[in-house]
């Protein structure tokens, strides 16, 4: 059900942010969010910031997940997806298979847009991945390759010993129009420091950011919650995207992502025991939600994370924004969550908490209007 425009009783923070100023919440109204405000109260406020920006749509794209090998030099503790190379069920896939992938997204599933990442596979040069830019595009040539997140540009880039905007450079003209948002995890070193070993500091990933948005490279931003992070952590990672938006203005929308925890060494080694609970990615989503406004004024709720039902109430709760139909979803799947969907789909489970669907392209243009 819609939350009715009445919030009271509030925190400070909360009446902060619902005094109408475009006064940006602090590091300090983030965390008393975060600890203190009652949750029916922060839904209703987020609602109340999501309806002034972003109206009654709810948004998706028809998005193909595309995930090009496995393989990783990296061993994040959060993750059920990689594999060292030697394993049986350890991939790469060949120019010649992507573009057969890419041909059901686009002629049998309607993708208007091919989310392609992977792991930080040691042995491929540049010349693979300008290699798969071009061949899609080839055959083609009107679909949105969203590609490489910032953690796997850095990587590249060691990789091949070439610049961070070197890389870049030769992937834009190799035909890559944007970048996923993946990688950030939690940018606070006292939590990324336990769920990531072999991948780029936070720091890292915002300045491989910031140099794609500098070349006209738009992406999307993301944030890892749920397993060992304080609600501190939350706040600092949110601000910090919000810092770097509000110089470049190249993110589209920022999406929390809930951890998934089957099939990871954090659940193996007992320092994650159980996923959260919904209230929390709730007040996760609605934190955002306030913490950005005035600023990035998209929140996708990832229902593939979350589940389709909770993900329902999150677009209460300050979501406009449901990512895509996510075709072919490999990593979650992994640790244990069931993808795909339609656009119709989509479309009625929007229209069951009476919003309206529209679906978009990568950049959030409107295409068409689901009925």
């Amino acid at each position: 059900m819609q939350k009715t425009d009445t919030v009271s009783g509030g925190t400070p923070a909360l009446e902060k942010a619902l005094s109408g100023d475009e006064e940006l919440l602090s590091y300090s109204d983030g965390v008393q969010l975060m600890n203190e405000e009652n949750l029916f109260l922060l839904g209703a406020a987020a609602d109340r910031i999501r309806r002034k920006f972003c109206g009654d749509t709810v948004t998706f794209a028809a998005s193909y997940y595309l995930n090009y090998t496995n393989v990783c030099a990296a061993s994040c503790p959060l993750c059920a997806f990689y594999r060292k190379g030697n394993e049986n069920d350890a991939y790469t896939l060949s120019t010649e298979q992507i573009v057969a992938r890419s041909k059901i997204a686009v002629e049998q599933l309607g993708a208007t847009e091919l989310h392609i990442v992977g792991g930080f596979h040691p042995k491929l040069g540049l010349e693979y991945y300008e290699n798969m830019m071009r061949a899609i595009k080839a055959e083609f040539a009107r679909v949105t390759i969203k590609a490489f997140t910032p953690a796997e540009i850095f990587f590249i880039a060691r990789v091949t010993r070439n610049s961070i905007k070197e890389v870049l450079l030769r992937l834009k003209s190799a035909g890559l129009d944007a970048l996923p948002g993946g990688g950030a995890e939690i940018f606070h070193a006292d939590t990324r420091k336990q769920i990531v070993i072999g991948k780029c500091s936070g720091e890292e990933w915002l300045d491989t950011a910031r140099q794609a948005h500098e070349l006209g490279l738009r992406s999307n931003s993301t944030m890892l919650f749920g397993h060992v992070e304080k609600p501190e952590h939350i706040v600092d990672h949110v601000i910090k995207i919000r810092e770097l938006h509000g110089k470049t203005k190249g993110f589209t929308t920022f999406i929390p992502l809930k951890f998934s925890l089957e099939n990871t060494l954090l659940e193996q080694k007992g320092l994650v025991t159980a996923e959260s609970p919904s209230t929390y990615d709730l007040r996760v989503i609605a934190v955002s939600r306030l913490l950005l406004a005035n600023v990035l004024n998209n929140i996708s709720v990832y229902w593939v994370a979350l589940g389709k039902k909770v993900a329902q109430v999150a677009l209460s709760y300050g979501g406009n924004d449901l990512v895509g139909t996510a075709f072919s979803e490999e990593i979650f799947k992994a640790a244990g969550k069931a993808g795909g969907t339609s656009i119709q789909e989509l479309a009625t489970l929007i229209k069951e908490i009476r919003r309206t669907p529209v679906q978009r392209d990568t950049f959030f243009n409107p295409i068409r209007r689901v009925d």
